[in-house]
């Protein structure tokens, strides 16, 4: 059932990060936890020969900026023509017109494999009436999983939307993930965490696919909550949070997703 895993840990990826001030830290710490090799560069003089040697390329618009903005379309060039996926982290996109301008010219110019969303900015970029909260979820009463499968469809790649219950979509297949906590948003950057993550299972994996989405989804969200059992409060999760990304098993996962069948059977 899970088998990406133990490909990152043991192929150990490059995954080339264009990402904000705020969380390139623990960005930075949670791959290398998890097994992959992270190099956090958005330089326009160097950020195609970074994307040039990595497995992946992670763009996160946390901090946008003019110059990350043209770093970010570089990379993404030079990502495509070697053939390396793309993930896109549209953080606050609905926020400013700067930034949903930049992630539609994203969209549109760069061939993306995975955009990786909470339900606020998956609604902005879909034009869905929804009040977003800075660049936090917020609420509204669109159908998030049809807006999902209709921006997956629209752009031609795979959506990945956190919440409650994360979504994953492309367009056609839906796999939905019911593990994490709540406890889990307390941490800054731990959606732009998973995206670089879910970067690293697409390095190692044939082709994008939902399936490799999804696993790294179910990781993700099951660190969290075995995290979360022997934490405190936010400092604690986070230190327990990358001793899970680093220890946490396929035999673990097959664990958790066994007693969740069981509570519904």
């Amino acid at each position: 059932m899970f088998d990406v895993l133990g490909e990152v840990r043991e192929k150990g990826p490059i995954i080339h990060c264009i990402t904000n001030h705020v969380v390139s830290n623990f960005q930075a710490n949670g791959l290398l936890a998890l097994g992959a090799s992270p190099i956090m560069g958005d330089a326009i003089e160097e950020t195609e020969a970074l994307t040039s040697i990595a497995g992946a390329l992670s763009l996160n618009i946390g901090t946008l900026t003019q110059r990350s903005r043209d770093s970010m379309l570089k990379s993404g060039g030079a990502a495509n023509e070697a053939g390396i996926p793309v993930v896109l982290d549209p953080v606050g996109a609905g926020a400013t017109p700067f930034r949903l301008a930049t992630v539609r010219q994203l969209l549109e110019e760069i061939e993306i494999a995975l955009l990786r969303c909470n339900a606020g900015e998956l609604a902005a970029i879909a034009g869905a009436e929804w009040q977003a909260k800075g660049v936090d979820a917020g609420d509204g009463a669109a159908n998030i999983e049809e807006l999902a499968i209709e921006t997956a469809r629209r752009y031609g790649l795979i959506v990945a939307v956190t919440g409650e219950i994360d979504i994953v979509t492309d367009g056609e297949t839906v796999e939905r993930i019911p593990y994490g906590s709540s406890a889990m948003s307390a941490v800054t950057g731990m959606g732009c965490l998973l995206s670089s993550v879910a970067a690293a299972f697409l390095a190692v994996s044939p082709k994008p696919s939902v399936a490799a989405v999804a696993e790294a989804s179910r990781f993700y969200a099951i660190a969290g909550e075995r995290a979360a059992e022997r934490s405190r409060g936010p400092g604690s999760l986070q230190q327990h949070f990358l001793d899970e990304l680093a220890c946490l098993t396929e035999t673990d996962m097959a664990e958790r997703v066994r007693m969740e069948v069981a509570q519904h059977d």
